[in-house]
């Protein structure tokens, strides 16, 4: 909350923001009650301040240890009620992105808190996961906001100093710390094969790894071995990284920012002909460059969105998605299989909405995008799906999105999608895999966590996660990783990029049952 708005003068402001770290050491299980306590004895105003510097999960346990502070007792008529501190944060919350907060509760609900708190709770874990799974490395965010990484490929994409003597396929086996974000508390991460950002809670964005094309959003196309702070982005609340060479981000004014490769090129290996046929379109970055301007290496405000407010990004194979405040969902870049949900075949460079999710009258609260396919979760828990029909579960191509049959009597909190499969957790925490479809004979790696090996066109259950309540999952070509309410990341598939190497050598045998990551605890965002 900037100091203006409350009254204070940024030296003010430093000093209760000081007040608000110092407290943060209260908010332990035994601690709460104290730091509630302490709160108390704080003019109102400095509590807004420090209100406003806290984590939903923090904001549940004031509410549920001090009524004075939460205040959601109806008042008898005539006169007004009254509004506690936490219910009037939360209000803030919603309010600064554009969300109604209603006058009335929901049918069966008690607390107006309750109900802002699980809002807000649910909104952030869409906005933010403690977790990512590239090609061959994962990328986690542990309870404390540090960063750690493990698996190989590139050197530079786990993110340590490494001198041009390392190995090019350096291997790290279980999830290791990045020093040089230490001093920085971490709330999301995102990867892809080739670079990585991670989002600080202050809203900074760092990247690391490959910068071909721009795509770590510094200004030039130079690697980095370490993660380093994007200057131009402020203020972020989300992150996403491509299939191929593009990033985003989307920040507190819902304004979404892209950059990265400018143009997609696919090239289809055709037996009939001597040469590939190359087809080449707009690469997703939403707004015109030069026909001769190969990528942006800076992040650039999508002008064409700019009059709406983003809440959720997803980045798949040369195309983009993105989710504004009123539910509607807009799609831009390279069309292939149907992958940007309009009834033609049509590339777009400019963002669009697509009118069959529309036509539904659902709000629409997320997205997935993988390779060719793409996704769309409605706030009822209703899952769409479109693109490549070896991965909507429809059986065929759609070129406009159709909710998907197996779900119609279970509600979606999750999804999320590789470059070759996609995975969705219903609400209450179980987790469904399907398709792994580089060879179209199975999986192979054990990806999907499925001991069969035939395809999964299919939702399936992941049998191995059965008595734990999913919170947050990453899925990619080569393995799922999942965490529990309580933290514990459950990882299968290719052995190399779990974090289940210890000591000695690395996992050889593909992890095809979920297997729980001793030496970790991630952030998740528990329901209230």
């Amino acid at each position: 909350m900037p100091a203006h708005s409350a009254g204070f003068s940024d030296e003010q402001a430093g000093k209760g923001l000081s007040l608000a770290d110092e407290l943060r050491a209260f908010f332990l299980p035994s601690g709460t009650a104290q730091a509630a306590a302490l709160l108390l004895q704080l003019p109102s105003e400095l509590v807004t301040v420090i209100l406003s510097e806290l984590s939903t999960r923090n904001l549940a346990r004031l509410s549920a240890t001090c009524r004075s502070l939460r205040q959601d007792t109806p008042t008898p008529p005539p006169l007004p009620r009254e509004i506690g501190p936490v219910e009037a944060e939360l209000r803030r919350r919603a309010e600064a992105r554009g969300l109604d907060v209603g006058s009335s509760l929901p049918e069966g609900a008690t607390s107006r808190v309750a109900c802002l708190l699980k809002r807000d709770r649910r909104n952030a874990q869409i906005r933010q996961t403690p977790l990512a799974g590239g090609f061959e490395h994962s990328v986690f965010v542990d309870r404390e906001g540090r960063v750690l990484t493990c698996g190989g490929g590139d050197k530079l994409i786990l993110g340590h100093n490494v001198g041009p003597d390392a190995p090019a396929n350096r291997k790290i086996g279980p999830p290791t710390l990045l020093s040089s974000l230490q001093d920085r508390r971490i709330v999301s991460v995102a990867t892809s094969a080739r670079h990585c950002l991670a989002l600080s809670a202050h809203g900074e964005v760092y990247s690391w790894g490959g910068g071909d094309f721009g795509v770590l959003g510094h200004g030039d196309v130079g690697a980095r071995s370490v993660p380093s702070k994007i200057e131009s982005l402020s203020r972020v609340e989300s992150i996403a990284t491509g299939q191929n060479w593009t990033s985003a981000a989307v920040d507190t004014a819902g304004w979404l920012f892209t950059w990265g490769q400018a143009s997609f090129v696919d090239e289809e290996d055709d037996s009939h002909e001597e040469e590939p046929v190359v087809t080449e379109g707009p690469g997703g970055l939403g707004y015109e460059l030069d026909a001769e301007t190969e990528y942006q290496a800076t992040p650039k405000r999508v002008d064409a969105l700019s009059q709406a407010r983003v809440v959720a990004v997803a980045l798949g194979w040369g195309f983009t998605l993105a989710v504004t405040d009123t539910g509607a969902v807009f799609s831009f870049g390279f069309s292939t299989d149907g992958s940007l949900g309009h009834s033609s075949s049509d590339s777009e460079v400019l963002p669009r909405r697509i009118e069959a999710l529309a036509e539904t009258g659902r709000r629409f609260v997320a997205v997935a995008a993988g390779n060719l396919h793409a996704f769309a979760l409605a706030e009822g828990g209703e899952l769409y799906g479109w693109g490549d029909g070896r991965a909507n579960s429809h059986g065929r191509h759609q070129r406009t999105p159709h909710r998907l049959p197996i779900f119609y009597h279970t509600r979606i909190k999750l999804v999320n999608a590789g470059d070759c499969s996609v995975c969705a957790v219903t609400e209450t925490g179980e987790l469904y895999t399907w398709v792994n479809y580089n060879d179209g004979d199975g999986d192979d790696e054990g990806s999907l966590g499925h001991v069969a090996k035939w395809p999964h066109k299919q939702p399936g259950r992941v049998v191995g996660l059965r008595g734990v309540e999913v919170a947050a999952v990453s899925i990619c070509g080569s393995h799922t990783l999942a965490a529990d309410v309580d933290g514990v990341v459950w990882a299968f598939g290719r052995p190399g990029t779990l974090g289940l190497g210890l000591s000695g050598p690395l996992p050889v045998v593909p992890v095809q049952t979920a297997t729980p990551i001793p030496t970790l605890r991630v952030r998740v965002l528990n329901s209230p």
